[in-house]
């Protein structure tokens, strides 16, 4: 049976009932369809990789990791959703006693905001944590951040959407900004860097020490552990970092390995060694609109359809890394200009007319300032809220 967990101001209406069963589990991932039901721009993810991201067994953010999932119902009718976990990661990472709440969706009530947060804000106490941040779903290396700007166009794979009113009520209930992520929009065009810079590049890169070469057919886990040993010494300094491990790797490959294609992951060595690397991703968004979260019976062949003939138009660009002792030189520079020119020229081969890279932090000037040089415009804001507990 589903047990209830009542707030002390939670209204008789507004009941909070933890998630137990793969009926409530149900309930929590179809939520969203209802709280989005009137926003064109709404695309409901596939309810099996939601689903298999929540199992412990499968998400490798969650092992080891407290976690708990609650639904607020009112006058017994499902009304908003929330999740919160002790990131087990996180915690031994930073030392800094912070629980973490995500998958934040609720109709516009301050009493089932309220209702939410302080079921999440109880259970992290009773955890020991000292902080709430959010939101984060589950982990810094899954869907972060809530839309603060940039609502009036759809989500790309793998970034969340949101509602206009729902920082409203974060800083209602005195929730601060944590760190701001930034979400930047390119049109592709040819010989978008200017001839000067290209020429520094291509200076940069002419040497016998540097190489630099595409996915290696056959061998994506091989591939997938180069791009996590970079990222793991490019991002470590970063606001949030929580280095990939091993699990990682094999999830991540067993994730990548319907949709990747060879020309969107590059690989950079520098004395024969990998030293930068950039990965794109098809839009799937793009592919499941109107899917409604089901793949089956028909949506299966369709995805297929879309996928392999027709083809998707818009790609994003979520991860790209430089080794740190590179970041200073003008190869490091040379690495990065010249992965995206890769990336940007294979895919307007293949029909790509729109692409997104994100997310960026809102104090990493040096990238934010070569992507706008190269045409990108910061499109939306994405926001993680703290508040002492």
């Amino acid at each position: 049976m589903t047990s209830a967990q009542q707030a002390p101001s939670t209204p008789s209406n507004i009941e909070i009932r933890r998630v137990e069963t793969s009926d409530d589990r149900k309930t929590f991932i179809r939520l969203a369809n209802s709280i989005y039901a009137d926003d064109p721009n709404f695309v409901a993810p596939l309810e099996f990789e939601l689903a298999d991201r929540m199992n412990a067994e499968k998400n490798p953010a969650l092992k080891s990791s407290p976690h708990q999932l609650w639904v607020a119902y009112k006058d017994n009718r499902p009304v908003g959703r929330i999740s919160a976990v002790a990131n087990k990661s996180h915690l031994d990472h930073y030392n800094d006693a912070a629980g973490h709440f995500g998958f934040l969706d609720a109709e516009d009530d301050p009493a089932i905001f309220d209702a939410l947060i302080q079921t999440a804000s109880d259970w992290m106490r009773a955890q020991g944590l000292k902080k709430i941040q959010g939101p984060f779903n589950f982990s810094v290396n899954e869907e972060i951040g809530m839309l603060v700007d940039g609502f009036d166009t759809p989500p790309y794979v793998m970034m969340p959407h949101g509602r206009r009113y729902a920082p409203g009520h974060m800083e209602r209930l005195g929730f601060t900004k944590a760190k701001d992520m930034h979400a930047l929009e390119y049109y592709p065009v040819r010989d978008f860097i200017p001839t000067k810079r290209m020429r520094f590049i291509e200076k940069a890169l002419a040497k016998p020490n540097v190489s630099i070469r595409t996915l290696a057919p056959g061998d994506l886990i091989g591939d997938v552990r180069i791009i996590i040993d970079i990222f793991n010494d490019a991002w470590s300094d970063n606001w949030g970092f929580i280095p990939f491990t091993e699990e990682h790797a094999q999830h991540m490959a067993a994730e990548l390995k319907p949709i990747i294609q060879n020309h969107n992951v590059v690989i950079c060595y520098y004395d024969g060694e990998p030293a930068a690397f950039g990965l794109v991703l098809p839009n799937i968004n793009r592919a499941i609109k109107g899917f409604n979260g089901k793949l089956f019976p028909f949506n299966w062949a369709k995805l297929l359809y879309r996928l392999k003939v027709k083809g998707i138009d818009q790609s994003r660009m979520p991860l790209m890394g430089v080794r740190k002792s590179l970041h200073k030189k003008p190869v490091g520079a040379a690495f990065a200009y010249k992965i995206i020119e890769m990336v940007n020229s294979s895919n307007m081969d293949r029909g790509v007319t729109h692409s997104e890279l994100s997310w960026i932090l809102e104090d990493n000037d040096s990238m934010l300032t070569m992507l706008t040089d190269m045409g990108c415009k910061i499109y939306k804001t994405y926001r993680i809220y703290e508040k002492g507990l």
